[in-house]
């Protein structure tokens, strides 16, 4: 029987990291580190911080955080 998922995790399709791409402490290392991936990848700490400026109040309970982690294990 599979987990539920509660419903502030779910997307268009089963889970919320499906539309984000998410990448390995090893891509990161062999780029030179966090701020020659970024610079690869194109984003800026500007960027960045105007997303969580600008993003919604999130509230997860303990269980919401234990699925989130469990997806980007598996993903990964």
């Amino acid at each position: 029987m599979e987990k539920a998922i509660s419903p502030l995790l779910k997307s268009r399709e089963k889970y919320i990291f499906k539309t984000h791409e998410s990448y390995s402490p090893e891509e990161i290392f062999a780029a030179g580190g966090t701020t020659a991936f970024a610079i690869q990848k194109g984003k800026t700490g500007k960027a960045l911080r105007e997303s969580v400026k600008n993003a919604p109040e999130a509230d997860f309970s303990d269980e919401d955080w234990d699925d989130l982690l469990e997806q980007l294990k598996n993903t990964k």
